[in-house]
């Protein structure tokens, strides 16, 4: 369906190809940072301002309620589906492997943090992660369509410049600051204190721990929009934007551009070859 109506937008070919990829993950980020919103502000649920309350009458076996068991089945089939799309479907770039990780933590995440009950604060998880990837797909999608038809859009690299602007600030906040504060402070120190001797304690903390990594690794690359607010960059363009090949093909072109480079001597040897072959045919 998207496909097309890149076609349709004369999109260049290369954001045609990668700009269906990011609308579709706009879309069900929205939706599922949207349910996220519902359950921590619209519902009794108390997650968001009392992390401790994670861990409440925690019980081994204890009932999902559906509308957070909706959210689970939801994100599970997503990121399963993620691993999949990220290996064979999306393009390949240069930080497709930390993604394939990343997206592998996650679904183990949701996954085991299900079916053993820890599901509250799997919910705070998501909805303090997925603000980010609406910002992320947003932004990406009106760098794709700021030269479309041939013509330059100002009003689409506006609004990348002040996406990519909030976004950076928004990972840090929800990610670096409000992620530890929160998730990381209710799991490593309050569960303990609401459920002594609570299990998988070490085995879900090292993977919040992994996640905390990668966020910062990730944040670390987003830093390039210090070089836009400073003038080293004319433009946004995503610096993961960038595949595989593309890559290739430059260091390709490099290497026969340095091979074609011949020595002054053979160059004035050749020089004066064809003038002799001139003075013949004169």
């Amino acid at each position: 369906l998207l496909q097309p109506f890149g076609e349709w937008c004369k999109l260049q070919p290369k954001d045609a190809a990668k700009m269906p990829e990011s609308a579709w993950k706009l879309l069900f980020y929205t939706l599922s940072w949207s349910y996220g919103i519902y359950l921590l502000f619209f519902t009794d649920y108390p997650f968001f301002y009392d992390p401790p309350s994670v861990f409440y009458d925690w019980k081994k076996g204890m009932d999902v309620p559906t509308d957070i068991a909706i959210a689970y089945l939801l994100q599970c089939s997503f990121y399963g589906h993620s691993i999949y799309a990220t290996a064979y479907m999306d393009t390949w770039r240069k930080d497709s492997v930390v993604m394939l990780l990343h997206h592998v933590v996650t679904l183990t995440l949701i996954a085991f943090s299900y079916a053993f009950r820890y599901h509250n604060v799997g919910i705070l998880v998501l909805f303090l992660h997925d603000v980010n990837d609406v910002q992320l797909e947003f932004t990406k999608l009106n760098v794709y369509f700021k030269h479309r038809g041939g013509v330059y859009h100002r009003l689409n690299d506006v609004i990348s410049n002040i996406g990519c602007l909030t976004f950076s600030v928004s990972w840090f906040w929800f990610r670096l600051y409000w992620f530890p504060l929160k998730v990381l402070y209710a799991t490593c120190y309050s569960s303990l204190q609401s459920v002594p001797n609570i299990p998988f304690y070490f085995f879900f903390n090292a993977l919040l721990l992994v996640l905390t990594l990668m966020n910062i690794y990730w944040f670390l690359v987003i830093l390039f929009v210090a070089k836009v607010l400073m003038g080293q960059m004319q433009e946004v363009n995503d610096v993961r934007e960038y595949d595989v090949e593309d890559s290739k093909k430059t260091t390709t072109a490099k290497k026969k551009e340095a091979g074609l480079q011949l020595p002054n001597a053979l160059k004035e040897g050749m020089h004066l070859k064809n003038g002799l072959v001139k003075d013949k045919r004169l």
